[in-house]
Formats: C-alpha cells, structure tokens, sequence
C-alpha cells in the first residue's frame, strides 16, 4: 500500500557506549562548527559518512550502526581521543579568558536578540549578513569569555532553498526540520515538563511556544518554537518560515521574539540559576518589542512591589539597552499599520501599559514621516538609551535616516554611534590556512592583534597556499554546477563540460550575497561583449563565480539573478562565468578562500557594513569594491581597489553605465595584469601566447595579500567587534542600568519626574542675545573672547540646562564646519526667570571662525544631551 503518510514522526537518538559518551555532549556543543580539531575527530571515524552527513556530527553519529560504535568503543585510541577532545571543550568552558580580566563592574549577563543567527549550515536559521553577524557575535562572545546569551525564534523551516528552473527563475523549496535531529535542547521544568511560554492574541487565542537551546561554546542560544500541539493552526505556523508571511503573521513572530524572548529569559535564569541579564542588546528593529515586556513586568504589581509609571518604566528600560540598525534604506524596515498594533495591545498582551503610550513608540511624527505606520526601528531608538550603526559611514548613513526623530540637532549630533563589524577568524578562515599558521607560529597568532608575521612566510608558499585553495574552490563550484544544470533538467550526456569548467590558474572573482536590487549583481552584464573580453582574454583571462538568494517577494532580484544565469549559460564562456546556487554557509566555507579578488559594486552608501568582503580579507583575497560599508574606512590602496563612484547628479542607467566601465577599466588595466605579473603578461602578449601565462611569481600581488593580512586580519575581527561592544556600549548600559534599579528605582522615579516637568516647560527657553567681548581688531591664534548668552529659562532653572558655545570654521553661508562645543559655564541671576551665562572662547584655529549657541537640558541620567529630541539655538 503506497501513499499512506504518518500521523507523527520523531527522531530517535543514538545511544552512544559509556566509554565514548562524551561524544553526544561534542556533537552537540556548537563549538565543533569553528573547533577544526572537533570536527577531524569526527571525520576520521568514518570519511566517508562524514561526507555523506554533511559535516554534521549529530547526522553522523545517528547513522552509525550498533557494531560501529561499539568498535569505536572497543578501541583504546578512539577512547583517548575522545577523552582528550572533552578535555578540551571542557576547559574552553569554565577557563578564564579576556572578559575575566577586566575586573569588577562588567555586566553578569547580556542577552542578545536577533530574528536570525548563521551558526552553522546545519542549523539553517539565517538568510543573509544579519544572522551571519548575529552567529559571529555569539561565538567571538564565546572566545572572550563574554556572558552573553542569544535570543532568537526557531523556524520550522528556516529560511528556502533555492534552486534555479530551466529557464533560469528562482524556485524556492522550504524542507522542514526535526528540531530532535538538531543540536538543540529541548527547555524542561524541573518535573520533566517542557516550557511554555504564552502570549495572549486578539479574539481570546492564545500563542504557546516551546524554547530549544543550542550551546554556542560558551553561549547560550534560546529558540523560541510555536510548532506545538495545544496551538491552533495558525499559531502553530507562526514560526514556519524566516521572513516569510505578510503583515500580521510578521507582527505575531516579532512578538514572540521580543516579548516572548524576555519571558524566556526569565525562565531560563529560574531553572539554571544563572544571573538575569543585565543588558538587553536589540540586533535590528524585529526584537523592539523586548522593551515593551520590560516596560510590564516594571509596571506590574505581581512582579515589582512598588510598580514603576509608564515614564518611570520607560527610562528604567532605556539605561540598559542597546539598539543596533543594519540597514541603510527605508525598505529595509519592519513597518506596521498603527491599527495593527492597537489590535494586539488592546487585549491582555501587555496589561496595565497605556497602548496611546505604546503607539507612540513606533510614530512617525516628523518631517517625512506616515502618522499611520509603526515603525520598529524608530521603536527600537526610543526604547534605547545607547544605538550604533554597523560601519563609520553606516553610522554617517544612520544619523542622517532617522534626523527627522532630532529636529533642530545638527546631523551629526543626531545619537547613533557606530560599532564597525567583524567576522569570526577561527569559523572562516581556511582550516589549510589556519594549519600553516599553527605550524609556524604557534595557536595564538590568528587570535591576536599581531598578523604581521605573514611577512615571514615566502612570496613561493604564499603564492603555492592561494593556489590549494583556489583548486579547492574549482572543485567544488564544479560539483555544484553539474548538480544545478541537472535540477534544471539537463541530461548527464550534456554536462561533460562541468567537469572542465573554470580554471585552477586563472585569476578567480567571487560575488556572493543577498540579491535586492541595490547590490546590482548585473552590474557586471552592462557591457556584455567587454565583460567577454574580459572573461576570454588571450593572456590574462579571468573567471566569476556567483552567487546568491533573493527575497522570494523580490520578482526585480529574481529577474537579476535570471539575467545573469541566461548569459553564463552561453557555451562560449560557460567555463568562465558560474552562478552556483544555494548561497549558503557550506558553499562559503570553500568561496571566500578560493577567491583571488572579492567584488562588491552596491549602490553607495547603501551597504551597511558588506561583512563578506571581510571573510576574503581573512584568506588573503583582495577586495574591489566601491567605498562603502566597511571598504570606506579600511581600503587604503595596498588591499585592494576602490571602484569610483560617479557623482549623485547622475540618473540610475547613466551611473551604471559609469561605474561598470570604471569597474571594467580596473579589470582589464590593472587587476588582470597585476595578478599574471605585468612584464611577464606584457612579454607573452607580445609573442602572441594564447594561454595564461606566469614564468614567475606575482610579486606585487603577493606583497599585496600579505599586506591585506598583516593590516586588514586583525581589523575585521569579530573579537575587536565583540571588544568595543563590551566597552562602548555594555558596560556603560551596564552601569547605567544599574544605577536606575539601586534604592528601589530612586534615581528613575526623580529623572522620570525631571523629564515630565522639562518637556512642557522647554518652550518658554528663549535666548534673548549673545555678545562678545575683549578681541583686538586683527584677532590672532591664541587670544580669547569672552561669549555672554542672555537667557530666559521661564519655570526651569540652569540646573537643568547646558548652555554651549559651539564653534569651528564658518562656510560661506555661515554654517560651521569642523566644530567644538564649550559649556558657558559662570552664571549670574537676572531675576525673573532671566540667567546670563558666559566663559572665555581660546581661539584655536585661523581662517573664518564662527560660532553660536545651544541650550540642551541637562541631567546626569542622559547618556547624551541629544536624547530627549530638546534643542535651543540662538
């Protein structure tokens, strides 16, 4: 009888022999994923089902039979190895490491939310650079010693796999997943019961999750699942897919992450007794709702006996929370129709919080803005004392986006900072160069600051490493091109040219990422015949791989990426161009190594960081890029290349056109010939050779790649990432959050009356005139001015206030450039209401020198005098 499917399923786990039990704890731990010597003990057990699990040792051990694992039990150096792998692991866990040597006062805990984290391609829960970031940030966190722990949602189904039909269209599958056959944990009471965490919707439902665990090293992972029996069918699929479902059930999943992960954590720190966070780290707008859930639990009586205000609860929440933003475009963000949300806050989701306050939160009230949409990064912002970019020119980016929320601040006083991103070194650089390394220079050298000592690695070895891996990378992308031409239905007679397709000697160009329009995978395609030229040139030819996912909702992405595919499946330059697809981690671990240059071409400044661009760095490629995200602040002519931008009065075609033919003039003038080494190149050219052709060694190339690692290694590092996080922005939230909780809230319960008592009372501020005295007729450098500002501050005191003289060089509409502040500090009392404050300007500089006034309010809870959205200007 055919057809007949099963009512339930469940996966059955390996019972593994006492004396090598502690493989379950190695497999489960996700340190195997970055812990090269973890996964070649699996490897070595049996090669050949290793590949057959896809590096996935749970998979493996699974598929084990009974006689097999006794066999590896019965062998007295399986045993030891074994024994030797957990000693490892266990003192990776409980030794001290850099975290511990910062002393006193660090915070006890901080908890992480992101809608998605890229840990390893068995655990499918990512689409793009955010969860990839999000993965690194757990693990480098782990390396340190950080105590953090990571909040997120498990899908059922992760994000799809992408496969191409025949004519070349995004097809998009989402094979579901056994949570049992993960290296996850199911999170139990103390009776063996799992835990539910519930939130109340609308119409009296109810949504009840399930929270697995994944161990990150050190790091601790919730996941929130609503895949569970006593949930109706709606709520069961809340967590069916990554950013999958329109507005509602999109809604629903940032609930679950963000009040629900806090009700998690809550759980979480009851059962294994570990200190509650200290610090609420918001990755991205979908977790904003983390803040509302504290906001309640402040103001609900069962929870604090001497509940807080809504304003109360509000900057309580504030000091202890970091908001980071990814995205450069509008489009980028979660919005929500305002009804929406009265919809859900309306029923018992958040009782006793005022909804009116809630709305508020998420309103675009400002210039630009929709009075009818909740938007979660402008939530997120107002929920958070401290936020950050993700790159110098991010947070340029940033401060101008959301400027509307700071009327009257200058741009760049706008309070978002910027934290540049890093990759995790042990996960994506090459096992093969990682060994070299090790060998050489012992274990410490690729975790330190100091990559110089490539410089004492041979121009031959370095020259011979990058070739293993570009053949690595040939073999692979092969494989999976056979594989792909087959799903689209050609036949194995067809597809012998695979097997010859690209070149282990030919210079070798990656581009992988997510495919929205403004990254312009087709930039490329502008000129079809010269990027032919190019890929066929006689002497110094080059090759492409690609690849990369769009949105499913992306037809324009969808149509980029069919382009593309229809021109490399031209039999003429088939073997030179490839897109492979299925962009995921398993693909990368063998694209960024293999890659001799790295392409990014996106819109500027519309690229928030480009992390992968990083992971190529790591390996010794060089990156083209256009400056923007992280290449602005790090290209500095010896890395790389930076492909010009034309100027912003250009319409959309004309600045493609301008900046393919940039990108083809490096190419074929300096890239190309650079890589085949330029005299040899011009030598053949000149013989009229027909073949990539290398007599010698690329010196300046390898000069090049040594230069990329000695300077660039260190500085894409997630641990410097994780390291200015702790420092910047953890131990100051840390300290900040503190002091709102000590004496019963004391300090929250004044600052929040201050505030109500500033807000009303700020537009009776009015600076009547500023005068200056005591400059000669010729002012030179080193002379002082003394600036009075007369003020009236109406019912507020200067107390409350900072009055500033802020100056710097004055443009020729007198605006000021390159500015200094100085508090006018000596005040005397006018009566009624009416203050002078003044202090002594040092001239500091030649040229038009200008100045003017502020009054920002003023109180020691304000992490910055931008927060309150307050302003004064003479």
């Amino acid at each position: 009888m055919t057809g007949m499917k099963a009512i339930r399923r469940f996966t059955v786990r390996t019972l593994v022999p006492a004396q090598i039990s502690a493989l379950t704890r190695l497999a489960t731990n996700l340190r195997w994923s970055w812990h090269v010597p973890t996964r070649a003990l699996f490897e070595s057990f049996n090669p050949e089902l290793w590949e057959k699990s896809r590096h996935n040792p749970l998979a493996m051990l699974a598929s084990l039979s009974r006689e097999q694992l006794a066999d590896l039990a019965a062998n007295p150096d399986v045993v030891a190895r074994v024994a030797q792998a957990q000693e490892s692991l266990e003192s990776y866990l409980t030794e001290p490491r850099w975290y511990q040597e910062l002393g006193a006062g660090t915070p006890e805990c901080i908890a992480y939310f992101s809608p998605e984290f890229g840990i390893t391609e068995v655990l499918p829960q990512y689409s793009g650079g955010l969860g990839i970031l999000a993965g690194d940030h757990l693990k480098s966190a782990s390396d340190l010693g950080v105590p953090l722990i990571g909040v997120g949602l498990l899908y059922q189904a992760g994000y799809f796999k992408q496969s191409l039909s025949r004519d070349a269209w995004q097809q998009e599958s989402y094979p579901l997943l056994d949570p049992d056959a993960l290296p996850l944990t199911l999170m139990r009471e103390e009776d063996g019961t799992p835990v539910q965490i519930q939130l109340p919707l609308p119409e009296n439902r109810v949504l009840r999750a399930h929270v697995w665990r994944a161990d990150v090293g050190r790091v601790p992972l919730l996941m929130l699942d609503s895949n569970v029996a006593e949930n109706d069918d709606a709520a069961r699929g809340v967590t069916d897919r990554l950013y999958g479902g329109g507005g509602e059930h999109r809604l629903t999943q940032e609930l679950l992450l963000g009040m629900g992960g806090v009700k998690a954590l809550r759980v979480h720190a009851r059962l294994s007794g570990t200190a509650a966070p200290e610090v609420f780290h918001t990755n991205e707008g979908h977790a904003g709702f983390l803040g509302i859930e504290r906001i309640r639990e402040l103001m609900d009586p069962a929870l604090t006996p001497e509940p807080l205000t809504w304003g109360e609860a509000l900057a309580a929440g504030r000091a202890s929370t970091v908001f980071t933003t990814h995205t450069p475009v509008p489009a980028g963000i979660d919005r929500f129709p305002r009804s929406m949300i009265e919809d859900f806050f309306a029923g018992p989701l958040a009782p006793g919080v005022p909804v009116a306050d809630i709305l508020a939160l998420g309103a675009e009230n400002y210039d630009g803005g929709d009075g009818e949409m909740f938007n979660m990064a402008v939530m997120g912002l107002r929920l958070a004392q401290r936020a950050n970019g993700v790159a110098k020119l991010h947070g340029v980016v940033s401060r101008g986006m959301f400027s509307g929320m700071w009327p009257g601040f200058d741009t760049a006083d706008v309070p978002i900072t910027s934290v540049t991103n890093g990759v995790h070194v042990p996960t994506w650089v090459d096992p093969a160069l990682a060994e070299l390394a090790r060998e050489r220079f012992g274990a410490e050298v690729l975790d330190g600051p100091d990559w110089s000592k490539v410089y004492e690695v041979s121009d031959e070895e370095v020259w011979a490493m990058r070739r293993r891996l570009r053949l690595a990378l040939v073999k692979d992308a092969r494989r999976r091109l056979r594989s792909s031409w087959k799903k689209r239905g050609a036949a194995d007679a067809q597809l012998a040219w695979t097997d010859a397709a690209l070149d282990p000697d030919v210079l070798t160009i990656g581009f992988a990422r997510r495919v929205p329009t403004y990254k312009r995978l087709t930039l490329m395609l502008r000129d079809p015949a010269r990027l032919k030229a190019l890929l066929l040139h006689p002497v110094h030819p080059i090759q492409i791989i690609i690849a990369g996912k769009s949105h499913p909702a992306d037809d324009a992405g969808k149509k980029m990426i069919q382009d593309l595919v229809q021109f490399t499946d031209d039999p003429e330059v088939r073997h030179r161009i490839v897109f492979l697809p299925n962009y995921d981690i398993a693909m990368a671990r063998t694209l960024f190594p293999g890659c001799d240059v790295w392409l990014n071409n996106p819109l500027r400044p519309l690229e928030a960081c480009g992390t992968s661009g990083m992971k190529a760095a790591i390996n010794g490629s060089l990156n083209l890029s256009v400056m923007d995200g992280w290449w602005d602040e790090m290209y500095d002519g010896e890395n790389g290349w930076a492909i010009p931008t034309a100027n912003t009065g250009a319409g959309d075609s004309e600045r493609d056109d301008i900046e393919a033919s940039a990108l083809y003039e490096l190419l074929e003038t300096q890239v190309a010939p650079r890589f085949y080494g330029e005299v040899v190149a011009a030598a053949a050219g000149a013989a009229g050779a027909s073949q990539p052709h290398q007599s010698a060694l690329p010196a300046h190339w390898i000069s090049m790649i040594k230069h990329t690692l000695a300077h660039l290694g260190p500085a894409v590092s997630a641990n410097r990432m994780v390291a200015e996080y702790v420092q910047r922005l953890y131990q100051p939230a840390a300290e900040a959050g503190r002091a709102a909780r000590a004496e019963n809230y004391a300090s929250v319960r004044e600052l929040a009356a201050w505030i109500e008592r500033v807000r009303p009372a700020w537009q009776e501020i009015h600076i009547d005139h500023v005068e200056s005295h005591g400059l000669t007729d010729e002012p030179q450098i080193g002379e002082t001015l003394q600036v009075r500002a007369h003020i009236t501050l109406g019912s507020l005191s200067p107390a409350d206030v900072r009055v500033n003289v802020v100056y710097g060089t004055a443009g020729d509409s007198d605006e000021l450039n390159n500015t200094a502040d100085l508090a006018l500090e000596s005040v005397q009392d006018n009566g009624g209401g009416k203050y002078q404050f003044s202090a002594d300007l040092l001239i500091d500089r030649s040229g038009d020198f200008g100045y003017g006034v502020q009054v920002l309010p003023h109180h020691p809870a304000l992490a910055n005098p931008a927060e309150l959205g307050l302003i004064t200007t003479a």
